[in-house]
């Protein structure tokens, strides 16, 4: 295989991995949704949250679609502040999982 058939295939497979990531964190977005109808949850968050899922569908990027990582990151920071702030307000899961004596378990930690 000669070095541009390497390339192909190598950017083949960053584009699959991006896309696997990005579909990974659209879905715990969606799932996140519910945080957003509590009261706790500032509404800059609340924001933030759309703007994302606006930015992910925009036509327009700052880098060119194959790149998926500018809609990476702004889903990233979305759904880290959406958990943070659900957190802070007393709010879903994480909150419930804070205020047990033991704290998270080895199977309920999550990278937030």
């Amino acid at each position: 295989m000669d070095a541009t058939g390497v390339f192909w295939w190598l950017a083949g497979a960053v584009v699959v991995a991006s896309l696997a990531v990005a579909a990974v964190l659209v879905v715990r977005l969606v799932r996140a949704r519910r945080l957003l109808r509590s009261t706790g949850v500032p509404m800059s968050t609340k924001v933030l949250f759309w703007a994302s899922i606006a930015y992910l569908v925009c036509p327009v990027d700052l880098l060119p679609d194959p790149v998926l990582l500018d809609d990476i990151g702004f889903l990233l920071v979305a759904l880290r502040s959406v958990h943070k702030a659900a957190l802070r307000a007393g709010v879903g899961p994480a909150a419930r999982r804070a205020d047990r004596p033991d704290g998270p378990g080895p199977e309920r930690a999550g990278p937030w």
